[in-house]
């Protein structure tokens, strides 16, 4: 069965460390077995390469994990990045045997590279450990930039105050350094007393902004960001902060000359199971960044991903009007494992909802579907019907999205087996399917008029 989201065969994708360069990017990812459960098996930094996010050259095992005696027992998240004909890997060595010796869990350390394949660690503990007040058993996912201004190194990672893991501690610390071997501790980065932990924090910028993203670790699970016009912030809070919605998490981007793609997993479900909650790893998702002209960001599909769908199919202009009902009409009857769609929909003053549902049963019309609420302004995914409450577990599977009568909204989907990925006028929200109870791919109305237009489907990529 062929699947487009990158997940090898028999293991799970983790936390994702990204690298581009010259039209390639380098995915150093966790691969965990889940044997017998999340984190069982120890394991270090495998490495795809792509440049279409289509076809992946797997290179297995790169940054290798360390032996269950040595502090990198496990290769927590990092980050990667060259400088002069080098590239430099500053990451989390973690062993779960630390703590009951008495010794700090998680350490962060270094390794060299001359071809980003193969590495050599220097095993040399860095000068960045958990620091008097801070948590010692949390203190993790490093990332490193270079400070143009004050030329120097700028590396934050995540951690938080004290050690009672349920109050809204969590920061970003940082450390300076001019030579990567001496580093300074300078204190708070942020801390900013909303989550309980930060996770994957980066630092990028883009004409005159600088950007700090970075994973929520605590109700939300989602990845949010900051803007500033400067490094150090102030850091102001965009009106839509999150680039998806709590199926996907820990996203890092990187850079390829041309594109800045944001490398987050959207996760399984316990027993594989919609009414049940998440476990850790899943499938590896791309989303494309656009900066708009007021300096937020966006997401879309990789234009490179997009075009490889072929054989377009039309489908036929849609126009429902309804007072007080909801009206369905379908508009594919044979939706494969994998497809992408795409349409223009625009509704009339006062019309209370549409949606886009899929994977419907002729029979009793289950189904999942994307539904634009549009007097709360925002889309949710869910189970139709979502009876007996709850069919399908979908907190935190919602975008606020600004919907206005007579505004066209350009709708692009994507369904990979399992996974089902909507953008919407730069907008992502990403679930997981635990399903699939029929075929029918619908488009509906409530209470008002509803217009969809360049409406196609495709069921084939080119591989």
């Amino acid at each position: 069965m062929y699947q487009l989201y990158y997940q090898p065969k028999g293991v799970w994708v983790g936390d994702i460390m990204p690298y581009g360069e010259n039209g390639t990017f380098y995915i150093y990812h966790q691969r965990d077995t889940r044997n017998p459960m999340p984190f069982g098996e120890p394991f270090g930094w495998s490495l795809a390469c792509t440049k279409d996010f289509v076809h992946y050259e797997d290179f297995g095992e790169s940054l290798k994990r360390g032996s269950d005696d040595v502090s990198d027992q496990f290769v927590y998240a990092g980050s990667v990045f060259k400088v002069g004909q080098k590239y430099q890997a500053f990451y989390t060595g973690y062993n779960r045997e630390y703590l009951k010796l008495g010794k700090t869990s998680q350490t962060l350390l270094h390794a060299i590279s001359e071809d980003k394949i193969h590495w050599e660690k220097s095993y040399k503990t860095l000068e960045i450990a958990p620091q008097q007040g801070y948590d010692k058993r949390n203190w993790r996912d490093p990332f490193v930039v270079w400070n143009e201004q004050e030329q120097e190194y700028l590396l934050i990672l995540g951690t938080r105050k004290g050690e009672d893991k349920t109050k809204p501690t969590g920061r970003l610390v940082y450390f300076t350094s001019k030579d990567l071997e001496n580093w300074d501790f300078k204190g708070d980065f942020w801390a900013p007393g909303l989550y309980t932990m930060f996770e994957m924090p980066e630092l990028f910028q883009i004409g005159d902004w600088w950007y700090l993203i970075y994973s929520e670790y605590s109700e939300g699970n989602k990845i949010h960001y900051r803007m500033s016009k400067n490094i150090y912030g102030p850091w102001t809070t965009p009106k839509n902060d999150s680039f998806d919605g709590r199926a996907y998490y820990a996203g890092r981007t990187a850079y390829d000359g041309k594109r800045r793609i944001l490398f987050g997993w959207v996760p399984t479900r316990i027993d594989n199971d919609d009414k049940n909650s998440y476990l850790w790893g899943g499938t590896f998702v791309p989303h494309e960044i656009m900066q708009m002209a007021d300096g937020t960001l966006s997401v879309k599909p990789p234009d490179t991903l997009w075009k490889a769908f072929t054989d377009w199919k039309d489908i036929f202009c849609t126009h429902m009007k309804t007072i007080d009902t909801k009206q369905e009409t379908v508009l594919y009857s044979n939706i494969k494992n994998v497809i992408a769609f795409e349409t223009v929909c625009y509704f009339s003053e006062g019309t209370k909802a549409f949606s886009i549902k899929f994977y419907e049963n002729e029979k009793n019309s289950l189904a999942y579907e994307y539904e634009f609420l549009i007097n709360e302004n925002r889309v949710i995914f869910q189970k139709s019907p979502n009876y007996p409450w709850y069919q399908c577990f979908n907190i935190g599977l919602e975008r606020p999205i600004t919907l206005q009568a007579g505004e066209k909204y350009h709708i692009r989907f994507i369904i990979d087996n399992d996974i089902a990925t909507l953008y919407v006028n730069g907008v992502a929200l990403n679930a997981r399917l635990c399903d699939r109870p029929g075929n029918l791919l619908s488009i509906t109305v409530t209470d008002g008029e509803l217009k969809a237009e360049h409406t196609k489907i495709s069921t084939s990529v080119k591989k």
